[in-house]
């Protein structure tokens, strides 16, 4: 887990807390008593856990005693208040709950996870992790299919071929294999996992258990929910789980067929198109809006679209509605029934081996007894603060009782569910934070990749035009970045928008060559309020692909007069 988090007053990202959360002060000045989240303490050293009950750090020690303090503090995962059996319980051990849980042993919170299904939820067990598997397959695919690529390089391929048994293999055993370190790391921690289906039964009171058997009841000052999603299907779509599935089965790998339509083209479906164009598909895209890869800046769109669709064994239809799909049955192979997204009226009969429900994902939230404390979803939504604390149908924050994660519909990520987690352990142990979402990144794990974090030009000029200041972009290429030319992966681009009244980065967006591992300079950098003026002191090692945002942030232009901070050596 990781071990800093993105926090932000609102005036100024990345930042808390024992300062008035929106009382502004000038850019470049501390103001009194706030407090920098540093590694600097952290690198020569370890804090050890207050004992249970108490929230925070409580001494400096160092690394050769942090582990018997650590387990002295957790072995019997605390003691709380007089009248409550923990003081944190978490419904729903998927990434964002297993992050809350291990902050909250931390800081000394006694705690409890409750889950009906498997530890992991959705990102271990059916997306983020095996789906990667599948994508370093391909990637290595895509990579031998292209002679002239390798040829370029001096190489000879003459044959390949993959066993799409193994490869399925490949990503169930990485999902076990995470699966198993997150369990093993709760259980060392000393959090106890309750295995059942978590109801909220009245105010800080929770019911849990398995069909078939009776119920029980835990009462915790804290409640924390965190039941993440599920695959979105339209109506008039039936899924068999063959034929016509979502991305829970696709990850199963059970066949290849030979001709795929994806419905959807936003991060899931185009992933999806990435493997199954690997493996020999031949895909189509359908897509209601009148623009491919939707969600992702344009300009980027359009180059992903280019290398990513119009070069493989991919046609699209856009603007249209997947009205009716029929999964193959009785000889007859899939129908799908498309209809003008405007319109409505028929557009085209398509008939494939096989359609992926790449539509998105819809929030797991029934059955938590929210209506027994008056809370009403918001198309399936849990409505939350900017502090992730429930709000109930007059408004009005619930105490102790928050949730996190894809449940609350704020930033569907594994990643942002663990730092929302984060940062309700920090409030609940009295350290105000908020968490600034738009330093959160996001990547497609495509070959090549795609990441991003902050606004789009399109959402930076809007918010400009309302606020009344200037957007710039700037960008480099990969063609100009000599660790990409001695991959011989060239093809990508680096995009940076931002103010030169004051060099506030708004967003960086990138294709090409590792860039969902390149996009954090700047994630971090919007975290920590860093600006184009300090960050293009930053030294990067040559040669690296590290350079090409070295050479984005050098090539902005922050406006004269705008204060220069001097580099500091460390």
């Amino acid at each position: 887990m990781q071990a800093s988090l993105f926090l932000s007053l609102s005036s100024s990202p990345a930042i808390s807390i024992s300062y008035p959360v929106n009382r502004p002060f000038p850019t470049g000045i501390h103001p009194p008593g706030l407090r920098f989240r540093s590694l600097r303490r952290e690198a020569l050293g370890f804090f050890a856990p207050k004992p249970a009950g108490s929230c925070g750090f409580s001494q400096f020690v160092s690394p050769r005693n942090v582990f018997n303090n650590t387990v002295a503090a957790v072995r019997d995962n605390g003691s709380t208040a007089k009248g409550f059996d923990y003081d944190l319980v978490i419904i729903g051990a998927g990434v964002g709950g297993h992050g809350a849980a291990m902050h909250a042993v931390e800081n000394g919170l006694k705690t409890a996870i409750i889950e009906g299904d498997v530890i992991g939820g959705t990102c271990v067990n059916r997306g983020c992790v095996p789906s990667k598997a599948l994508l370093a397959v391909s990637g290595r695919i895509h990579e031998l299919q292209s002679e002239d690529h390798l040829k370029s390089m001096g190489l000879q391929v003459s044959n390949h071929s993959y066993d799409r048994q193994s490869v399925a293999d490949h990503a169930n055993n990485l999902a076990s294999k995470i699966r198993s370190n997150l369990t093993n790391s709760l259980k060392a921690l000393g959090v106890d996992i309750l295995t059942g289906v978590g109801t909220i039964v009245g105010t800080q009171k929770v019911k849990y258990g398995k069909i078939g058997f009776s119920d029980k009841e835990v009462t915790a000052r804290n409640i924390l929910i965190a039941t993440g999603s599920v695959p979105f299907v339209p109506s008039g779509i039936e899924v068999d789980g063959k034929t016509v599935f979502t991305s829970d089965q696709a990850l199963k790998l059970e066949w290849v067929p030979e001709w795929i339509a994806i419905i959807g083209s936003g991060y899931i479906g185009l992933e999806f198109s990435d493997v199954y164009t690997a493996l020999g598909s031949e895909v189509t895209f359908v897509e209601a809006l009148d623009q491919l890869i939707p969600g992702f800046d344009p300009e980027i769109g359009k180059l992903a679209q280019r290398i990513l669709i119009n070069s493989r064994k991919i046609d699209f239809h856009t603007g249209v509605f997947a009205k009716k799909i029929t999964p193959a049955r009785d000889g007859k192979p899939v129908q799908i029934e498309l209809i003008d997204a405007k319109t409505k009226e028929p557009k085209d009969t398509l008939e494939v081996d096989a359609a992926l429900i790449a539509t998105g994902r819809a929030p797991f939230t029934k059955g938590l007894g929210l209506e027994n404390i008056n809370i009403n979803t918001q198309r399936g939504f849990i409505p939350v603060d900017e502090r992730m604390q429930v709000i109930d149908t007059e408004g009005n924050p619930v105490p102790h009782l928050y949730c996190i994660g894809d449940a609350n519909g704020k930033m569907m990520l594994a990643h942002a569910a663990s730092a929302q987690g984060i940062s309700v352990i920090e409030n609940i142990c009295g350290k105000d934070t908020v968490l600034n979402h738009l330093s959160i990144p996001a990547a497609c794990f495509t070959h090549p990749e795609i990441s991003m974090v902050g606004l789009t030009e399109p959402l930076a000029r809007e918010k400009a035009e309302k606020e009344g200041f200037e957007v710039r972009v700037t960008k480099t290429s990969f063609k100009s970045n000599t660790k990409a030319l001695a991959e011989n992966e060239a093809e990508g681009l680096a995009k940076l928008i931002y103010r030169p009244d004051n060099g506030e980065i708004l967003g960086v967006h990138i294709i090409g060559l590792h860039a969902a591992d390149l996009i954090h300079e700047a994630s971090n950098a919007i975290a920590m309020g860093t600006r184009i003026q300090d960050i293009k002191f930053a030294v990067h090692a040559h040669p690296t692909l590290s350079e090409v945002l070295d050479e984005l942030f050098k090539s902005a232009k922050v406006s004269e007069g705008v204060i220069n901070y001097e580099p500091v050596a460390v």
